[in-house]
């Protein structure tokens, strides 16, 4: 089993609050346009017209080769935290995603770097778990890389 892991919400309420991202800067207000801006918070869609931070995310607790930082969205105002193992709405919307393992050590897991089917997203979860290796998996989109959510073992 597996569970689709949101950011935590002390800091999406640190940032809705105005905390400063992964760079330092306060995150930016937009008003959401159209569709297409996942909170990675709720991982549901910020509706539009709604209100929606822009920010620097690094899924890392401290700097090395690995950390990734990028761009994310969040809901302007509190939401929700997504909880469990349903498939997040953020997930159901694009044709595929890129799945990485990682160790206990934030490092990459070679070998298990793919662009997957959004259908076969837990799927491939489930046998990227059966590694004693692999810690947690990042869901990422596979056309920008940009960080959507974690997923951990059940």
């Amino acid at each position: 089993m597996i569970t689709f892991t949101a950011l935590p919400t002390p800091i999406a309420r640190a940032w809705q609050a105005g905390a400063p991202d992964a760079y330092g800067n306060p995150p930016e207000r937009h008003v959401a346009q159209g569709t297409g801006n996942p909170c990675r918070h709720c991982l549901r869609f910020i509706p539009e017209g709604a209100g929606m931070l822009i920010l620097a995310h690094r899924p890392f607790d401290g700097l090395h080769p690995y950390a990734e930082t990028g761009p994310i969205f969040l809901c302007a105002d509190a939401c929700p935290r997504h909880e469990g193992a349903a498939m997040p709405e953020i997930l159901r919307d694009s044709p595929d995603y890129l799945l990485k393992g990682y160790n206990a050590q934030d490092r990459i897991v070679y070998g298990t770097g793919r662009v997957v089917a959004a259908a076969d997203v837990a799927g491939y979860a489930q046998a990227v778990f059966e590694r004693s290796d692999v810690a947690y998996i990042h869901v990422r989109s596979a056309r920008n890389n940009c960080y959507q959510a974690r997923i951990d073992r059940g």
